[in-house]
């Protein structure tokens, strides 16, 4: 419900950001900055493109954790994006998000959120998704059997 919300808020505060920008600084300027911005998100997904295969490879070669570069990379292809759509709020989204204190800050949020480290050599065992139970198949075409209590009942 919250993620409907915020893509309807979404073109509804940038349509508000526009009218209050281009209301004071003006159209010609409000056009140009929407221009720039693109050109500058065009421009950075070229240089991730052509130089993120370059850079992951020496990183791979140093034996360096890939995973803070690559998802340092995924943040700057989301901040291109930003930048290419039209409007102020995803422009300072996407300007923010250049900055590499936000993403590395962004990147440390991400994974406690998703608890990244060591898992169990185990795989399953120990592994606190685990519901051990018996089963019983019970086959369509027998009637209920009524002769004693339910199972569930018991304490």
């Amino acid at each position: 419900m919250w993620l409907f919300l915020l893509i309807l808020a979404i073109p509804l505060i940038e349509i508000g950001l526009f009218v209050e920008f281009g209301g004071a600084i003006g159209v010609w300027p409000t056009l140009a900055w929407v221009l720039i911005s693109a050109i500058l998100g065009i421009f950075i997904l070229r240089r991730v493109a052509t130089k993120g295969a370059v850079t992951l490879g020496a990183d791979m070669a140093e034996m360096g954790n890939p995973l803070s570069p690559i998802a340092h990379r995924v943040l700057l292809v989301v901040a291109a994006v930003l930048l290419l759509l039209p409007g102020f709020l995803t422009d300072a989204l996407g300007l923010l998000l250049l900055l590499k204190p936000v993403r590395t800050l962004l990147i440390a949020l991400i994974a406690r959120r998703l608890k990244l480290g060591p898992r169990p050599a185990g795989g399953a065992q120990g592994s606190p998704d685990v519901i051990e139970g018996e089963w019983l198949e019970v086959d369509e075409n027998d009637p209920p059997r009524r002769d004693k209590p339910s199972e569930w009942t018991r304490h």
